[in-house]
């Protein structure tokens, strides 16, 4: 049985929604027991239990600059992306020139973006234009050109999307961003955990990411900028200036130091690890389109991680269909919109229509995916899909 797939009496629970939130590794719990029982000390601190727990915090600095191909003093920690996301938007929009207060953010971006920059748009700090996606949900890069202009202060454009696992043209779009003087930022907390991803050889000025995504804690995550584009920011937590005064509050050092570990693990593990899971998710495909019928693929499929799958069952709504696959966890789009009546945004900017998006569901696999979790949630999709097509045209239920 997998690390995060147990049994509760005869039922045996299986987890397929690591794009929501990775299980934690148990080499990164292990690294962070000793801080946890025997850490003390305010890494600010200046005697030694102070110093031993800002040791702790530089070592996990490294570890989270190498991930993404930064410099330890370009990472900032914080409480996870969605902070990650407020600093990098509103820390550039306070900070930024009358002249050059225009955003461009995709439009499948994750909501702590998208409501970010609705925020700052509403409350007459900024203009926000949105940058149209492909229908395989990817960034229109001509449509980006047509809306930069020497007013746009940051592109914001994210790695992978959560919901579809598409892939965009960062590099690309970070060198159109430069050319117009703007920042570009890049949410990477889906890729980085699960393809490599150098910030360098991007271009990408600012970027975010978060622990409970590639097997770490949860509460913690980081942004990392270039020397030149955290000068661009200002805080939006006042305090006592920690983080080269740019996120202040008292280091949550357990935190740090399991986000460094899991960041570790994942850079030597994300190339193999890709492949074997990569190979589990074309498996799960091919097993729920050959025993179904209307089944399609949401987003290009030549273009996206390797571990997540978001398809449309024709005809079956996907609550129910998630409902009736219990105890197999799968999602309706981006956890953040969970319990959501509207759409997903992401599948609408797309092009779906309502009805499509709301029959659409998510398989996200990770770290401790096993063969026999795909045949069982193979199993149960088929069954669920069924089920839930036969009481919406008033047919029999399948077994």
């Amino acid at each position: 049985m997998s690390h995060c797939s147990r049994s509760v009496g005869l039922v045996a629970e299986i987890y397929l929604d690591y794009n929501a939130s990775a299980p934690l590794d148990r080499r990164v719990a292990e690294a962070m027991l000793p801080v946890l029982t025997a850490g003390v000390g305010n890494a600010s601190s200046a005697h030694r239990f102070g110093r031993r727990q800002a040791g702790a915090v530089e070592a996990a600095r490294e570890q989270v600059a190498a991930l993404v191909g930064g410099a330890r003093s370009g990472v900032v920690f914080c409480a996870g992306a969605t902070e990650a996301n407020n600093l990098a938007l509103r820390g550039a929009v306070e900070a930024a020139a009358p002249e050059r207060k225009r955003l461009l953010i995709s439009a499948t971006e994750h909501a702590s973006v998208r409501r970010t920059a609705r925020r700052l748009a509403e409350a007459g700090l900024a203009k926000v234009d949105m940058i149209a996606v492909t229908p395989g949900g990817f960034v229109d890069l001509d449509a980006l050109d047509g809306l930069l202009g020497p007013d746009v202060l940051m592109v914001s454009v994210m790695a992978a999307n959560s919901e579809t696992g598409v892939l965009n043209p960062t590099a690309e779009a970070a060198d159109r961003a430069g050319a117009a003087g703007a920042l570009f930022h890049c949410d990477a907390t889906q890729q980085v955990g699960r393809l490599p991803f150098d910030m360098a050889a991007v271009g990408a000025d600012l970027v975010s990411l978060s622990g409970h995504k590639i097997c770490g804690p949860g509460g913690v995550g980081a942004l990392v900028g270039t020397p030149a584009a955290l000068r661009r920011l200002t805080p939006v937590i006042e305090g006592g200036g920690h983080e080269r005064g740019l996120r202040s509050g008292s280091l949550n050092v357990a935190g740090i130091v399991g986000l460094g570990a899991a960041a570790g693990i994942a850079a030597a593990e994300r190339i193999t690890e890709s492949a074997r899971v990569g190979a589990l998710r074309d498996r799960l495909v091919r097993g729920i389109e050959g025993k179904l019928a209307g089944v399609s693929q949401n987003g290009d499929p030549a273009r996206r991680l390797p571990n997540t799958a978001n398809l449309r069952f024709d005809g079956a709504d996907a609550e129910a269909v998630i409902a009736n696959m219990d105890p197999v966890a799968v999602s309706a789009g981006s956890a953040c919109s969970t319990g959501a009546i509207e759409p997903s945004e992401v599948l609408v900017a797309m092009g779906l229509s309502r009805q499509a998006a709301f029959e659409s569901v998510r398989f996200s696999l990770g770290r401790y995916t096993t063969e026999a979790d795909i045949a069982e949630a193979t199993s149960r999709a088929v069954t669920s899909v069924h089920y839930v097509r036969g009481v919406i045209q008033g047919g029999a239920a399948c077994a």
